[in-house]
């Protein structure tokens, strides 16, 4: 293996994307919570989020490593491709965590750091084994999920307020349909591998799909806040609830017709609506 199919496998290993994702709402938060930021503080919360993040992905890899070779979204990884070893995952894993931490840590203040490391240990240790065991996991999920716009907040301020729970509870809502989504057009896959996501009995029904709208109707709400205690302003506000709506309506789809296409739509809705409403909050903050 050359070195640069090497560092590839090792970025798709920390699922480069996701991470930078999460690098992104690092930054969103630290932004929206500091009065007068710096680019340079800002670029290095959101590479100490990162590389967290690609840690706690790591060890989800890791532990999973058997359960990918049975499922078809998941049997090309590094892991079970054998293009990366358990040894060298572990290795990464250790580095780019310990690096992450040690970034927050220079930039941030103690309560960042361990936030951090307890998303770390949420997302790696805890929510991995739960996803067979039932929905549950995907609560657990979420709150390491919705950190990062917090923990940028907190880095930012030094301390957790109003302002900093609801961009947390904005993102925490948000990965309910999303993950739910993934699990309804995934579900074969998952089957395979005894992965158990899905509300209502894990079953792709009505039920399910009800619960899906529910939770995206609370983001409607939810997106008011930062302008109703005047993080933001009435523009984003706006553009908040136009996004929500838009993304409760594909949820009415699948309710009618419990089709993957209509899980596909709400997919990449949530694909959309979360960077597109943090931009609006940015640029009404800005």
């Amino acid at each position: 293996m050359t070195t640069s199919e090497r560092v590839r496998a090792y970025m798709e290993l920390m699922k480069f994307r996701l991470s930078f994702l999460v690098a992104f709402s690092c930054a969103f938060g630290y932004v929206l919570g500091a009065n007068n930021y710096q680019l340079s503080s800002m670029f290095l919360v959101a590479l100490g989020g990162f590389l967290v993040s690609g840690g706690g992905i790591i060890i989800n890899q890791i532990l999973e490593k058997d359960i990918d070779k049975l499922m078809t979204r998941t049997q090309n990884r590094p892991l079970p491709t054998y293009r990366v070893s358990i040894n060298e995952a572990i290795v990464l894993c250790i580095v780019v965590s310990s690096l992450g931490l040690g970034i927050l840590y220079l930039v941030s203040n103690g309560l960042t750091v361990l936030l951090s490391f307890v998303s770390l240990i949420l997302y790696g240790f805890v929510y991995t084994p739960l996803k067979r065991v039932g929905p549950i996991a995907v609560f657990v999920g979420a709150i390491p999920g919705a950190l990062p716009p917090l923990l940028g907040w907190l880095a930012a301020t030094g301390s957790i307020t109003h302002e900093a729970v609801i961009i947390f509870g904005i993102q925490f809502i948000w990965q309910f349909p999303h993950f739910w989504a993934i699990a309804w057009l995934a579900f074969d896959d998952y089957k395979k591998a005894g992965i158990k996501l899905l509300p209502s009995s894990g079953e792709k029904n009505f039920q399910t799909a009800v619960q899906i709208m529910i939770y995206t109707l609370f983001l409607i709400p939810m997106g008011l806040l930062p302008a109703k205690f005047g993080t933001t302003g009435i523009d984003s506000a706006i553009i908040a609830t136009v996004c929500g709506v838009i993304f409760l309506g594909m949820t009415f789809s699948l309710m009618a017709t419990k089709s993957m296409s209509a899980a596909k739509r709400i997919m990449f809705s949530s694909f959309f609506y979360l960077p597109i409403v943090q931009i609006a909050f940015l640029m009404d903050k800005i």
